[in-house]
């Protein structure tokens, strides 16, 4: 009899625990409103899950733009509003990496990333690749339209782990294979922009800054979710995120955990 009891309250102690661990829901979204995916949609999304912690993907700065009013355009916050109004005693944070917006200029990723991609394109479109490049090029256009088509549909159909593996080849494609033609070939060496300080970046070496800092901001973000988790133990976490990025953050989630939270889908 004592040993079952003991087996008993072993089990009622798992459980209890088990209840009790930190869920972590990263929801992927589409920023601006369309008509398959709209604040109203996000906001029944938000009130079945109930989270007690809601992240938003900006720097501090911007979740004082949210907070004062200013900025308030894209799906997220403005369900997120709703929410807060239904629901005041919930927690709102900021996760990205900070600054990242001035960061990116400061170091000529921008406009490099997007001068570079259409240089590409006027690369290909006058036959100047090499086949392999056209081949590389044709993969990346072809991943971009397979995930604009997922995302005319509900939001259950990019966040799953096969549109989040469709997303990790489609930046793979961006930051990896997209480089490799911007290494090789001379165009990219022989055009500039101007940074902020007044220093020359050629297009090639503000892509492979572009390409690390893809790495680095998922990272972060990732590491800044953790430490939300860690911080309010026991709550419901909702991470609202461009949904190219959940792949990444579910994956450094999964690695850096250490058994203080789980990830679930809003519709499970």
């Amino acid at each position: 009899m004592k040993h079952t009891l003991t087996a008993f309250l072993l089990l009622l102690t798992g459980f209890c625990f088990s209840q009790s661990k930190t869920e972590i829901y990263v929801i992927g979204n589409i920023h601006d409103s369309v008509p398959n995916y709209h604040p109203k949609i996000l906001f029944e999304i938000l009130d079945k899950v109930k989270p007690d912690i809601i992240l938003h993907e900006v720097d501090s700065q911007g979740m004082k733009d949210y907070e004062n009013g200013i900025k308030i355009t894209e799906n997220e916050i403005k369900a997120s509003n709703a929410y807060l109004k239904k629901y005041p005693k919930t927690l709102r944070f900021a996760f990205d990496f900070e600054g990242r917006n001035q960061y990116r200029k400061d170091r000529g990723m921008v406009p490099t990333d997007n001068l570079s991609v259409k240089l590409i394109d006027s690369l290909y479109k006058a036959k100047q690749l090499a086949p392999s490049e056209v081949k590389i090029y044709e993969n990346f256009n072809n991943l971009t339209k397979d995930l604009m088509k997922i995302a005319e549909l509900a939001p259950e159909n990019f966040n799953n782990a096969t549109t989040d593996q469709l997303s990790g080849k489609r930046q793979n494609a961006q930051y990896s294979e997209l480089l490799k033609i911007i290494e090789a070939r001379p165009e990219f060496a022989k055009r500039f922009v101007v940074k902020p300080n007044g220093e020359k970046i050629s297009y090639r070496d503000g892509f492979k800054l572009m390409s690390g800092f893809w790495d680095l901001r998922n990272q972060t973000m990732a590491k800044n979710i953790y430490k939300v988790a860690e911080a309010h133990p026991g709550k419901k976490i909702v991470v609202l995120t461009g949904f190219l990025h959940r792949y990444y953050i579910l994956k450094e989630l999964k690695r850096i955990n250490d058994g203080k939270y789980v990830t679930k889908e809003f519709y499970d």
